[in-house]
């Protein structure tokens, strides 16, 4: 009796457990990452919750790096569905999820942004070149006095780096490290600008992302969290400071703010989609198939997401920001989301 009762005892507990395993479900689909493409997302979201019978999604801006650290977590509800991004998953990111058991994600390229340096509309215009932007921000620069060294960043006006740039001290407002803005910034902008020098481009390659990602911490450059609408804010109270977030944002607040050029290009969505401007990137959000089915809704948002209307070259993100992927490349996305394929990690 005592065996059997032991026994019963255990199978109650492991069947309780399999209930608790998925946190006893929930019907409201649950979506963190990227605060660049938070703005799309919550306008894709209260579509989804007004024209469905779904609850609204819930979002969460936790950052590219963050969100994909809660995706990867693990399988259950009690982790997130979807995660946003503003870059693509690192190989280790992908790793990660897969020694959680997250192994089947589905990635969804939905289109591209520039990100941009940008200023009050009380300022004179600036244009900067990349080997400039990487001078005022980076923790360590080539000696101003010659030699292949790198010492801790002297500058502290634009003038100090060209006698052409404004006689104003630099103050820049940008992203934590756990944005995808900030890699993607520190990837594109700040080592295009370092490779400028012969010395740093020819450096093992720890040396060289180490010389090129580490952003100065002695004031000029101020990490101001991961809401973008802060930074807009303070552009605007303060002409005399410059800040770093997406495209969509300068759209939201052009009566207040504008860019400054970059190698003498203005981002626009035809310089951004066409390449020319020289801070674009892909944006990213990634389902966890696990969960498809359980937390009700998923797939539908997905194709809302991924239909003409919203992600379309007409479509209503097209209103907020989104620079449209190309119709064939939304074509081959769209069938490859509807049949949820996922990612075997080669294409990282």
């Amino acid at each position: 009796m005592k065996l059997k009762t032991a026994l019963t005892t255990a199978a109650l507990a492991v069947s309780i457990a399999a209930v608790s395993a998925p946190a006893m479900a929930r019907d409201t689909i649950n979506i963190v990452g990227s605060s660049t493409v938070y703005p799309f997302a919550t306008v894709v979201a209260e579509r989804f919750g007004r024209n469905t019978d779904f609850p609204t999604p819930k979002l969460e801006s936790t950052g590219s790096g963050g969100g994909l650290k809660l995706f990867c977590d693990g399988v259950g509800t009690q982790h997130p569905d979807i995660t946003n991004a503003s870059r693509r998953m690192k190989k280790s990111e992908f790793d990660n999820c897969q020694a959680n058991g997250v192994k089947e994600i589905t990635e969804v390229r939905i289109g591209a942004d520039g990100i941009v340096i940008a200023q009050s509309n009380e300022a004179d215009k600036m244009n900067l070149t990349l080997e400039q932007v990487y001078l005022a921000l980076a923790k360590e620069v080539p000696d101003p006095k010659g030699g292949d060294k790198l010492i801790a960043n002297p500058y502290k006006k634009w003038s100090d780096i060209d006698s052409n740039l404004p006689d104003m001290a630099i103050n820049v407002m940008g992203p934590p490290p756990t944005s995808g803005t900030r890699d993607a910034f520190v990837e594109i902008a700040m080592e295009g600008g370092c490779s400028k020098f012969d010395f740093i481009k020819s450096m093992e390659e720890d040396a060289f992302k180490t010389a090129c990602h580490s952003m100065r911490e002695d004031g000029p450059f101020v990490e101001a969290g991961e809401n973008d609408n802060l930074i807009v804010q303070r552009l605007a109270q303060d002409k005399s400071t410059l800040g770093i977030f997406g495209y969509s944002f300068l759209m939201e607040n052009e009566g207040q703010i504008h860019a400054v050029t970059v190698d003498g290009v203005a981002p626009t969505p035809e310089t951004i989609s066409g390449e020319e401007y020289p801070v674009a990137r892909s944006l990213f959000f990634y389902v966890k198939k696990a969960h498809v089915g359980v937390v009700p809704g998923i797939e539908e948002y997905v194709s809302e997401f991924t239909s003409e209307g919203a992600w379309g070259d007409n479509g209503y993100l097209v209103d907020v920001g989104l620079i449209p992927n190309p119709r064939d490349r939304r074509m081959a996305t769209a069938k490859a989301v509807k049949e949820l394929t996922p990612m075997t990690g080669n294409e990282l």
